[in-house]
């Protein structure tokens, strides 16, 4: 019996409830099934005296004989209440719920075995709708009682009796369907290597166990089985694209790259940047497509090191551009960059949403004939009639917020792809990139350029609000500028919107003109509108900007001293240290403060004290993906598409380096996975769903 089967032919669902298992959870065949795994267990193997039971306790299990029955109340306040004793003590069982089936049930004299969660009320012990088994033979104190699976469902599932239960049923049916002899896809000499359990196996105690040891052997199995397979598809891709895919080779630094080291570069570069580069003109020179992701916390020099690998592509005579995710990042690297482009006689253009139809034009007939090198823009750059006869280099810049299919567009814009650098200021752990970007090669500018202070960082609760003001009023007598940021979150735009405008109303009143000056910066205004505000404040024409997250990248203003973050507590971390990198970027002390309420969940407290205790992105970034999982760091468009079914990124990093390892070591000795004992996995890797397979990849 195949695996592929339908779920509908398995006894006892058929049509209409595999079209609801398919819809709810996802399953539509027998292996679907297998791999909707317990999410915990429940530990029946011990049973406890119930004088040891206190309200501290997780479930556990008594068994005692029923003293009395009781029902109190009238209807849609009713309950039935049981006195359940053995020789230690007694305690009340407690139903609110079933009770027709209770009262039929449950009588004084009769014994059961109980299992539930132990409450205190009014002080006295309770278990508030037990699970009940009625003692036979079977089960006594001396039995055998497994650990009992727990499954996710939901309740339209429920209805159909799909409950956990349930699922746990079907699964036993399943087993008795196909026994344990499912199909085994780890080579011999690897079952005998690493001790692992056969796969039939695994999953026959991944929902059946035996024990505990044998249910974490099990599990640890199949984790590594859908983690290792992830990297041979990654590692495969780049071993294919290193040795198949022809890129341009730049073997010449020339001109431009010489004058802008010479005469341009506005600070010495950090070893790290130094390092960063060699790696890159390596990739660039070698005839091989690069595909490489520069990681480097705020404000490390990235955009340099960007705009040295494009004037590689320009010695060589190639085009190069810059796609960012919002008009105002791209807009911010058009500035910034636009600086040393004049200064070299590079032509520069910017193209976003919002270009006007007469740039346009220039831009269209520029890179038809030759004379535009360089474009940075947003998504408009993807579009059909932007085409580059010689593109040499692609740079993206927070590219977890470019969709898989937008990224393949641009790689698509010639017949010999050009070379690709993926930048992020999103600092992402070492295992979490291993998954994300595995198929990358990976550079790190760990260094901050020299004269950086770090920045310092104070949670503040509300009540301090003038105490901050007047903080805020030093720093501007000092020629400082600041910054207030209010969180916009789109199920409560409405109601954000309103505290970003008292906010604004209530600094306005604080700072009144004409000593102070107050720009405002939100989503809902004009892209034009909002140039002029940020130009603005840019300018030192205002003092302080007050805005919602659209600042959250592409903003550079030495002068900025402060950054208050209103609400901080609504902030994840990743997005609290990127407000963070916005002041800081001069050579003055900086200050981050965070404003949050009295009430903070554990979550929020974390984040603050991780903020306060360090500026090291990578660091904040392991304390967030404890906290948030791999989807929230890694960004929207990768969260619905990180399908693990068993492994977690989070929980199993050491299960994923070894799956890393050992698809390294595999890979090594066997490329194309040609040898006879290999062929197991090279069957399961083309068995697998290639677009499941497929999505950290550029193109």
């Amino acid at each position: 019996m195949s695996l592929d089967t339908p779920i509908e032919f398995l006894k006892g669902i058929g049509p209409e409830k595999g079209a609801l298992l398919k819809k709810e959870l996802g399953i539509g065949t027998f292996e679907d099934l297998l791999m909707h795994i317990p999410f915990r267990y429940v530990d029946k193997s011990s049973i406890h005296r119930i004088g040891d039971l206190n309200e501290m306790m997780p479930f556990c299990q008594v068994v005692g004989r029923i003293d009395s029955v009781k029902v109190i109340g009238k209807a849609g306040t009713k309950r039935v209440t049981a006195i359940l004793s053995d020789d230690s003590g007694s305690i009340e069982l407690v139903w609110f719920k079933g009770i027709p089936w209770v009262q039929k049930f449950i009588h004084p004299g009769l014994e059961f075995l109980v299992f539930g969660k132990p409450n205190e009320f009014k002080g006295k012990l309770n278990i508030i709708h037990p699970e009940l088994e009625t003692i036979t033979k079977e089960v006594s104190l001396g039995g055998k009682v497994k650990m009992q699976p727990v499954y996710s469902t939901t309740e339209k599932l429920k209805a159909k009796n799909l409950d956990s239960k349930g699922i746990s049923r079907l699964l036993a049916t399943l087993f008795e369907k196909i026994g344990t002899g499912i199909p085994e896809v780890f080579p011999a000499y690897m079952l005998n290597k690493f001790k692992l359990m056969p796969r039939g196996k695994a999953f026959y105690e991944v929902h059946f166990p035996t024990n505990m040891d044998s249910q974490k052997a099990a599990e640890n199995r199949l984790k590594l089985e859908e983690l290792l397979f992830i990297q041979l598809k990654l590692l495969r891709l780049h071993n294919i694209r290193r040795q198949e895919i022809k890129g341009h080779a730049f073997g010449k630094v020339g001109h431009y790259v010489n004058t802008f080291y010479k005469e341009y570069l506005p600070f010495e570069l950090t070893n790290a940047q130094k390092r960063v580069i060699k790696e890159i003109r390596q990739d660039m020179g070698s005839g091989m497509q690069m595909n490489r992701l520069l990681q480097g916390d705020v404000g490390s020099g990235k955009t340099i090191v960007a705009l040295m690998a494009m004037l590689i592509a320009l010695d060589n005579g190639m085009e190069a551009c810059i796609m960012a995710p919002t008009e105002i990042l791209a807009t911010q690297h058009f500035h910034s960059i636009s600086k040393f482009t004049e200064e070299l006689g590079i032509p520069l253009k910017l193209l976003t949403g919002s270009t006007k139809k007469s740039v346009r034009k220039e831009i269209q007939t520029g890179l038809a004939q030759g004379t535009l090198p360089v474009v940075i823009g947003t998504h408009a750059l993807l579009e059909n009639w932007v085409s580059f006869p010689k593109l040499g280099l692609v740079v993206i810049d927070e590219q977890h917020r470019f969709g898989v299919a937008q990224r393949s567009t641009m790689w698509k814009k010639n017949d010999i792809p050009p070379h690709i650098l993926v930048m992020t200021a999103t600092p992402i752990p070492r295992t979490l990139a291993m998954t994300l970007y595995g198929d990358l090669d990976v550079s790190v500018i760990d260094e901050m350029p020299p004269g950086r202070k770090d920045i310092q960082t104070r949670h503040v609760f509300e009540t301090k609000r003038l105490e901050v003001f007047g903080f805020i009023r030093k720093q501007i007598e000092l020629g400082r500028q600041v910054y207030v940021v209010y969180p916009l979150i789109e199920e409560s735009e409405t109601l954000d919107y309103n505290n970003l405008m008292a906010g604004f109303e209530a600094i306005e009143r604080e700072f009144p003109r004409p000593k102070y000056q107050v720009s405002i910066v939100h989503g809902r205004m004009a892209s034009a509108d909002k140039e002029f505000e940020m130009q603005r404040f840019k300018k030192g024409d205002t003092q302080i900007l007050v805005s919602t997250t659209v600042i959250e990248v592409g903003v550079d203003v030495p002068n900025a001293t402060v950054m208050v973050i209103e609400s901080a507590e609504k902030f994840g971390l990743s997005q609290l240290h990127q407000l963070r990198g916005r002041v800081g970027r001069g050579g003055n002390q900086s200050y981050c403060i965070l404003m949050t309420g009295w009430k903070l969940s554990e979550d929020a407290k974390i984040r603050m004290e991780t903020m306060v205790r360090t500026n090291n992105g990578f660091e904040i970034s392991e304390v967030d993906l404890n906290l948030r999982g791999p989807g929230d760091i890694a960004g929207t468009q990768q969260s619905g598409v990180m399908g693990l079914k068993i492994a977690s990124l989070v929980t199993d990093q050491r299960i994923l380096v070894a799956a890393r390892n050992i698809a390294t070591d595999i890979l090594n000795d066997d490329p194309t996975l040609a040898k006879p004992e290999n062929r197991v996995l090279l069957e399961r890797l083309n068995q697998l769903d290639v677009e499941r397979m497929n999505w950290s990849v550029i193109s």
